[in-house]
C-alpha cells in the first residue's frame, strides 16, 4: 500500500508554518485573577497534530523546541534557552511531542467527525501533555505528585477551551482547504483523485 506524499519542500514549508504558528500563539497571554495565565501556545500544538498528522507534526514541535534550546525566546512569555528543559515546564514540552503524535493518530487521516477530532485534542493535547508534564514538574519542584496534579487543575479550563477551539478551527479548515491536511492513505485499487 502506498500513500501520496508531498515534495520535501512542501513538507518543510508546512513544518515551518506550524512552528511559526506555535511561536506566535505563545505571544497570546490571557491573565487570570488567580495569577495563572492562559497562553495560546498549546492551541498551536493541537492544531499541528490535527492538520499535519502523526508523522510531520512532531517535526514542527521539535523545530520550536530546537529554537528554544539555542536561546531564542519562542516559548510562552518569551522564554528560551537550555534552562527551560530542566525547569518545571520541561515535561510539558516533551509532552507536546508525544501529544501531537497521539492527536494525529486518533484524528486519523480519513473522514473526521466532530467527536473524533475533539477526542484527539482532549487525549493528545491535554491528557498526554499532562501525563508527561505533571510528574516532571513534581520532580523538579519537589512538590508531591498529588499536590502538583491538583495545582495543574487551574490550567484545565483554559486547555479545554483550546481543545474546543482547535476542534472547530481544524474542522473549518478541513472544509475550506482539505489539501492542508496530512495525505490520506489510499487503497492500492482506489482510483487516483484527479482535479
Amino acid at each position: 500500500m502506498t500513500s501520496p506524499t508531498r515534495p520535501l519542500g512542501a513538507e518543510a514549508a508546512r513544518i515551518a508554518v506550524f512552528a511559526a504558528l506555535i511561536v506566535a500563539l505563545g505571544l497570546v497571554i490571557v491573565p487570570l485573577p488567580a495569577g495563572v495565565p492562559i497562553t495560546g501556545q498549546t492551541l498551536g500544538v493541537m492544531l499541528a497534530g490535527l492538520v499535519l498528522g502523526p508523522r510531520v507534526a512532531p517535526l514542527a514541535v521539535l523545530t520550536v523546541l530546537a529554537l528554544a534550546a539555542v536561546g531564542l525566546p519562542v516559548l510562552a512569555g518569551g522564554r528560551g534557552g537550555l534552562g527551560v528543559f530542566v525547569g518545571p515546564s520541561a515535561g510539558y514540552l516533551l509532552g507536546w511531542v508525544a501529544g501531537v503524535v497521539t492527536i494525529g493518530l486518533i484524528a486519523g487521516t480519513g473522514r473526521r467527525s466532530v467527536w473524533r477530532t475533539a477526542l484527539a485534542t482532549l487525549v493528545g493535547g491535554v491528557g498526554v501533555v499532562y501525563l508527561f508534564g505533571i510528574p516532571v514538574q513534581a520532580l523538579v519542584t519537589g512538590v508531591p505528585l498529588g499536590a502538583t496534579a491538583l495545582a495543574s487543575l487551574a490550567f484545565l479550563p483554559g486547555d479545554l477551551l483550546k481543545a474546543v477551539a482547535a476542534t472547530a478551527l481544524a474542522l473549518a479548515l478541513r472544509r475550506a482547504y482539505p489539501r492542508a491536511f496530512a495525505p490520506s492513505p489510499r487503497h492500492p485499487d482506489a482510483p487516483a483523485h484527479v482535479g
